[in-house]
């Protein structure tokens, strides 16, 4: 018993060992999304200071970066940033209006995401749509996607590796504000929800413009690159459950070899 006391105890030690590292990537899902920077610290990475007007001339920002723009009310922007495997990104955007006296009402205004094959995504948490009341003085819109999978099946519209576009607009104004100049500021930040949404294939390349040409895709890539495709942590997980199976047999055998032949049994019994 004490031997099979100890072999126990190894199987919860290597458990404990194995499935540490590994554990918050796989539950940091349930947790409430948040953006990675912290609210009052440095001044976030400046970003560009114009917008597109079409998905082709969408203006690219990073991640942690801050775009701006300043437009007439009415315009469509557009901005685009990458998102890799494992990340569930959260856009958010703060839109300053044009001062109350010269506005005629209350305006509504939109934030729109879009993959890199230019499907609309749907925003799992924030708000994507909200009206600014004549008085406002700005109004703040946030979209928190679903976690980006390596690889998924071409009806299942998850989100995939590449470009994510931004798309911010006006959707209901007096009549008589339409063209008044406002400004606008736009980021990106992710999760790392790491191995949890893995999946076992990948894409051959990242879905940004111009995918054909590797200088295009690693013009757009994220900071510290793409991810191979290969590696998750889920290779951590499945050496831990092997590891945990072969303790677990050898704490069997011990428990059910018994002590062996007695000694007052004649060898030849």
């Amino acid at each position: 018993m004490r031997t099979a006391r100890r072999l126990f105890a190894a199987v919860a030690l290597a458990g404990a060992a194995l499935l540490g590292p590994a554990a918050p990537a796989g539950l940091a899902d349930t947790a409430t999304p948040t953006p990675s920077g912290s609210a009052g610290g440095a001044a976030a990475e400046a970003g560009p200071t114009e917008a597109g007007t079409s998905f082709r001339t969408a203006a690219f920002f990073r991640q942690e970066q801050q775009a701006t723009a300043q437009a007439s009310t009415g315009d469509y922007l557009y901005w685009a940033f990458p998102a890799d495997t494992g990340q569930r990104p959260t856009v958010t955007a703060t839109v300053t209006l044009p001062e109350a006296s010269l506005r005629h009402g209350a305006s509504a205004w939109r934030i729109d995401v879009y993959d890199g094959l230019r499907r609309r995504q749907p925003c799992v948490y924030g708000m994507q749509s909200r009206t600014a009341a004549k008085e406002a003085a700005t109004v703040e819109l946030s979209c928190t996607l679903r976690p980006v999978r390596s690889a998924a099946d071409a009806w299942s519209n998850d989100p995939l590796p590449g470009s994510y576009f931004v798309r911010l607009t006006v959707t209901s104004l007096p009549e008589e504000d339409s063209g008044q100049p406002f400004s606008v500021r736009v980021g990106a930040t992710s999760r790392d929800l790491g191995g949890a949404y893995a999946t076992d294939g990948a894409l051959a390349v990242p879905l940004v413009p111009g995918a054909t040409d590797p200088k295009a895709v690693e013009a757009r890539a994220p900071e510290d690159g793409w991810s191979s495709g290969w590696w998750s942590d889920r290779w951590l997980w499945t050496a831990a459950g092997g590891v945990l199976a072969a303790l677990a047999g050898l704490a069997g055998y011990t428990l059910t070899r018994g002590s062996g032949r007695p000694a007052h049994v004649p060898p030849s019994a």
